[in-house]
């Protein structure tokens, strides 16, 4: 078990310390279930009341919190973000892999960079360029002529295809398939011809990729994925998609092929995407949005009707399959009374 004084997270998160410095803090967690030696955070206003009943030693928080607070704690502009990193600073998760196993396979023109670890059973084919602290999961697959950056982390059973490129202190979690053929085919009078995917995914610096992710290899020119992207559990990035620096794509989502997406842009959890088009910097698609067209201003885009009580819903969806008539008969009322005011 690990233990920190509370003076050096402070110096850690560069917050300024309230109450006693030498208290050992030794683990992490929610306001409602902390107990002593551990530290918690008060993000939000409305969960102030709880303050009074939490146990933790200290906690994360703005200078108003204290007023509603008599322990230690401290203090800072945006406690969400100061428990980002002091999560990562006490994160206890285990490396995927420590050295190089000996049930692995590694071809002998693979180069490795220093201190790069290989968990068991993990396939390194030919030509493959693993950079300095790079850690393979065990069971993975990386396919010829790969290069993968420095500090990249791969969980378990990871297929990345040939000639793919990732890039430095990325991490992508057990299940994802980086480099697949991508949905090209031709019709030949009802039979389909299978259209050789030649394109190669490259990925871009400190990004994180969630669990069974699929990103599709190109047909000719190459899927990219930018820098500081993160991308869910369970996406489908089709071939030759482009997705922006920092844009973050939530659980489930399903992007056509050959769509651009800009820089920083929120995407919602099981959203669809048309193909062929592209969506400008700093657009936010809400949850289950369906994007059929190119979107040209940044902001927020919504589609869908949200949840209702089935009787409500039924109504609704009743009126939505007669909306032609209801259109055509509003647009006769509306010619009757222009011709009675003319």
């Amino acid at each position: 078990m690990f233990s920190f004084r509370l003076e050096q997270l402070a110096k850690q998160l560069d917050a300024r310390l309230h109450g006693d410095g030498d208290l050992a803090i030794t683990g992490i967690a929610s306001m409602n279930s902390a107990i002593s030696g551990q530290i918690t955070f008060l993000s939000d206003k409305k969960l102030q009341k709880n303050l009074l009943e939490c146990k933790a030693s200290a906690v994360v928080m703005t200078e108003e919190g204290l007023e509603h607070w008599n322990g230690a704690a401290l203090i800072v502009k945006d406690p969400y973000l100061a428990y980002a990193k002091l999560a990562q600073y006490l994160d206890t998760t285990p490396a995927p892999a420590k050295d190089i196993a000996t049930s692995a396979v590694i071809d002998s023109t693979a180069q490795l960079g220093s201190n790069v670890s290989i968990g068991a059973n993990a396939v390194i084919e030919s030509g493959v360029i693993l950079g300095d602290d790079c850690i393979i999961g065990a069971g993975c697959f990386v396919g010829k002529n790969t290069t993968i950056g420095a500090g990249t982390k791969l969980w378990a059973n990871v297929s990345i295809y040939h000639n793919c490129i990732i890039g430095e202190n990325c991490l992508i979690q057990s299940g994802t398939v980086i480099g697949a053929d991508g949905f090209g085919y031709a019709n030949d009078k009802g039979k389909w011809v299978k259209i050789p995917q030649l394109g190669r995914v490259v990925i871009g610096n400190n990004v994180e990729i969630g669990a069974s992710t699929t990103i599709d290899r190109g047909a000719l020119d190459d899927t990219i994925i930018g820098n500081g992207v993160i991308i869910d559990n369970q996406c489908q990035i089709a071939h030759n998609d482009v997705i922006g620096d920092h844009t973050a794509v939530a659980g489930g989502v399903i992007m056509a092929g050959s769509l651009t997406i800009g820089r920083h842009c929120l995407i919602g959890g099981a959203s669809v995407i048309n193909g062929h088009m592209e969506i400008c910097d700093q657009v936010t698609v809400t949850g289950m949005g369906m994007v059929m067209r190119p979107i040209t201003q940044p902001g927020v885009y919504s589609s869908g009707i949200p949840l209702q009580e089935n009787k409500v819903w039924r109504k609704t969806a009743s009126l939505v399959l007669h909306i032609d008539e209801m259109n055509k008969r509003l647009k006769a009322l509306e010619k009757k009374l222009l011709n009675v005011s003319t």
